[in-house]
Formats: C-alpha cells, sequence, structure tokens
C-alpha cells in the first residue's frame, strides 16, 4: 500500500495511504485534501493540478500530449506540475511526495 504526502500551500504536510490502482486525485479527495477535479477525472480540466517533488518526477509514466495541454492552463505550473487524475500508485511509488499550488484555475465554472 503506497503512502504520499501532500505539503499544502501552507507549508503542512500530510501522510496519506492508498490503494494500487488509485490515483491522487481520488486519494486526495478521499482525505479532504483540497484537489477538486472538477471534471471528475476526465483531463477536462487543470483542478486536480499538483507538483510532484523532483526526486520523484523521473518515476511517473510520461505525461500525455493531452494532460500537456491541460496542463497549459494551470496556475503555478512548474517543470514537475501533473494532473493528480492521470498519476496512477502504486508500489512503487511509495513514498511519493506532491505539493499542491496556491491556486486553481477552474474553467469549467
Amino acid at each position: 500500500m503506497p503512502i504520499i504526502t501532500f505539503i499544502e500551500p501552507d507549508g503542512r504536510r500530510r501522510e496519506c495511504d492508498a490503494a494500487d490502482g488509485e490515483t491522487i486525485l481520488d486519494v486526495g479527495q478521499r482525505f479532504g485534501i483540497d484537489l477538486e477535479g472538477s471534471c471528475e477525472g476526465c483531463m477536462a480540466c487543470s483542478t486536480c493540478h499538483v507538483i510532484v517533488g523532483e526526486d520523484w518526477f523521473s518515476k511517473l509514466e510520461v505525461a500525455s500530449e493531452e494532460e500537456d495541454d491541460m496542463l497549459d492552463m494551470a496556475y503555478d505550473l512548474t517543470k514537475t506540475s501533473r494532473l493528480g487524475c492521470q498519476v496512477v500508485l502504486n508500489d512503487g511509488l511509495d513514498g511519493i511526495v506532491v505539493s499542491l499550488p496556491s491556486a486553481h484555475h477552474n474553467l469549467m465554472d
């Protein structure tokens, strides 16, 4: 069972248990983390944008072109930004650390 650490914009760290096959968005929402996911994980928004720790980023599957396009609309975009709905957790990602941006753009409202 992988563990994920979310770093909130105020610096608070929250460790959460994940099941293999869950996405970062799934885990965040289950634990009340501020990941909106207004498109419900169908990659039509950027409200589940997270910033993956640099030492973890290279361990992820490469983002699809569609994800890269959606990330262009994300607030606080960095070179290690990903959509939480697209990162599927597994034992190889046990201990992953992701930071939440200071705000989200919701273009679906």
